[in-house]
């Protein structure tokens, strides 16, 4: 067995950098390791996919890591996978959700080592847009609305029932793992939302987010992945093809409009 020396009330060394890492890390998860001996085949979905095929492991932000990339990259997948290891439902809700109007999500999960912190979530919720209304229905089936903010997610506007999931529901302390949420915000909504999420990261809250927002990758010091035919790599903000195409569609909009509309 390894030993531990103390040297002071707040630090410990260990003979393992790597684990001493994992065992002072107080985010609730700080490494996502595919365990490729697993993987009966790189040649089937979804390991056939660049960006699942060719990563071994990603260290997440303790406050808040991006995942971004065009449609079919991989980046829903593997949040998706990360969720289900967690423990939270495929459809998304809360750990304590349990069903499933489609079964679709792949085996992803059963490959994954999640590396977590010494501190455990209190709180937590997976959302995924696609799927948020059946999430809705199974609230209202459950009779927590209350903790929603009392009125029905069926009668509010998309954007309006996951505002008041964002304000009412989490309560801090929690891993809140999100696909791609500004489907239901206005650029309005998108601005309120990382105001939001910047109170649950005070309140020691971690988030995981797929987006393609380039309003809400803009949260400062998150770890930002890039999911593209090439695997997955980190990227700075501005290095991002959502920020160039959005900073150079406002700056020249009219010249941009004229060269997609010339016959």
């Amino acid at each position: 067995m390894e030993s531990f020396h103390r040297v002071h009330p707040s630090e410990w060394i260990h003979p393992n950098p790597e684990t001493a890492m994992s065992v002072i890390s107080s985010q609730y998860i700080q490494r996502i390791t595919l365990l490729r001996d697993k993987v009966e085949s790189f040649a089937r979905y979804p390991f056939s996919l660049p960006a699942i095929r060719s990563f071994d492991s990603l260290d997440l932000h303790p406050k808040v890591t991006f995942f971004v990339g065009e449609n079919g990259s991989g980046k829903s997948t593997l949040l998706e996978a990360i969720a289900v290891a967690m423990g939270f439902n495929a459809e998304g809700g809360s750990k304590n959700f349990n069903f499933g109007t489609h079964s679709s999500h792949s085996e992803l999960h059963e490959c994954l080592r999640i590396a977590k912190g010494y501190k455990r979530h209190r709180d937590g919720f997976f959302l995924r847009a696609e799927s948020f209304f059946n999430v809705a229905t199974q609230i209202e089936d459950l009779g927590v609305t209350p903790s929603y903010g009392g009125r029905s997610l069926h009668e509010q506007s998309h954007g309006e029932s996951f505002m008041a999931l964002l304000k009412n529901r989490f309560g801090g302390q929690g891993l809140y793992i999100l696909d791609e949420p500004e489907a239901a915000l206005s650029p309005t909504r998108q601005l309120a939302a990382l105001s939001r999420i910047h109170e649950l990261v005070l309140a020691d809250s971690q988030f995981i987010i797929a987006t393609h927002s380039p309003m809400l990758m803009a949260y400062p010091d998150a770890n930002i992945f890039l999911c593209s035919d090439k695997g997955i790599s980190q990227v700075a903000y501005e290095d991002t093809e959502h920020f160039k195409i959005t900073r150079d569609f406002l700056a020249h909009h009219q010249h941009v409009m004229r060269a997609l509309m010339a016959p």
